[in-house]
């Protein structure tokens, strides 16, 4: 079986979106089309447990993948895509600004819900 060699795909434009959930913060970097480049977490960098939802696991998450995004892809100008509400939202977004990279937009595409689910129905005693 041939081994598929990965060629260094040259981005200028990207996109980064960061989740940050209660446990995690992780930072997916794509093209402008979406194509993913490269994906990083705060277990990749040996934080683990409840060290992994501090701020600072999701600061040297986002600098190392931003990093490798422009040392890899030549990125330099972004649009950052921010979802959930966790501990690492606010360090991973000062963790951009403080790089290098030309930020276009912010966009917040947190899921809120409308109406939610059900609920329970009334407990008689």
């Amino acid at each position: 079986m041939a081994v598929k060699k990965q060629t260094k795909k040259i981005v200028e434009k990207g996109r980064i979106y960061i989740t940050a959930t209660f446990n995690n913060t992780i930072v997916t970097i794509t093209d402008d089309n979406g194509h993913v480049l490269l994906v990083d977490s705060c277990g990749m960098h040996g934080f683990s447990g409840t060290r992994k939802s501090t701020p600072h696991a999701a600061t040297v998450t986002t600098e190392s993948s931003i990093k490798r995004a422009i040392e890899n892809h030549n990125l330099s100008v972004v649009d950052i895509f921010i979802k959930g509400i966790g501990p690492g939202r606010e360090a991973a977004l000062r963790a951009v600004k403080s790089s290098n990279l030309e930020v276009n937009r912010i966009i917040d595409i947190t899921p809120i819900p409308h109406n939610g689910v059900r609920p329970p129905k009334l407990r008689r005693v």
